[in-house]
């Protein structure tokens, strides 16, 4: 818990797979994090899981319905249904690795999912600085199925390079990214091509 003390508390599990999570949270808000993020779930044991969030959906409230129906609102009204929202709003996240009880960073599915009810916090910016300083996601954001992979891919590597801590350090980071994906997709000019200009 200390560790999610520290960082901005996003919500709490609502249900998990070892492959991706989905966290509840009241409302959204301007400065709850975006497509692309990095975020973590805590475990008891001290451990985390680490996710990059790749959808948000707002499922109606049956109160909503009712208000819409009834026409005109004030904006105070309005805003107080949107605090006290009967269903959360949900942020699903693909899982990319986690950090061991020892601190260890690791890029690869965890043996385990997150369980109901766990925080789930949007990673430091030291956090994603050391997280990507590895870049093996990669191959598991571009074969994800249930994600938007080349998107994601793009939008967490943008997010990534912004906290590097100057702008020659982060158009450094994305020259090595973009040489790993290279790599990676040397047989698909087409698609690399679109992820390299997504990354800009």
């Amino acid at each position: 818990m200390e560790n999610v003390l520290e960082a901005r508390v996003l919500g709490r599990i609502l249900r998990a797979s070892t492959a991706s999570f989905t966290a509840g949270c009241r409302t959204l808000e301007a400065d709850l994090p975006v497509f692309g993020s990095l975020v973590q779930a805590e475990r008891s044991d001290g451990s985390a899981i680490y996710g990059l969030i790749h959808d948000v959906r707002v499922d109606d409230d049956p109160f909503v319905r009712q208000l819409i129906a009834a026409g005109d609102l004030t904006d105070e009204y309005v805003e107080d249904q949107r605090q006290r929202r009967q269903v959360p709003v949900e942020v699903v996240v693909l899982v990319v690795g986690g950090r061991g009880r020892d601190g260890r960073i690791f890029h690869v599915l965890p043996p385990q999912p997150p369980t109901t009810l766990s925080w789930v916090a949007v990673s430091s910016a030291d956090e994603v600085r050391q997280f990507g300083q590895q870049l093996t996601f990669m191959r598991t954001v571009l074969n994800a199925v249930e994600a938007p992979g080349d998107e994601l891919l793009a939008a967490a590597l943008r997010q990534i390079a912004a906290v590097q801590g100057s702008s020659d350090l982060a158009n450094a980071y994305l020259v090595r990214a973009g040489q790993e994906l290279a790599r990676l997709l040397g047989r698909d000019p087409m698609r690399l091509d679109s992820i390299l200009q997504r990354m800009r």
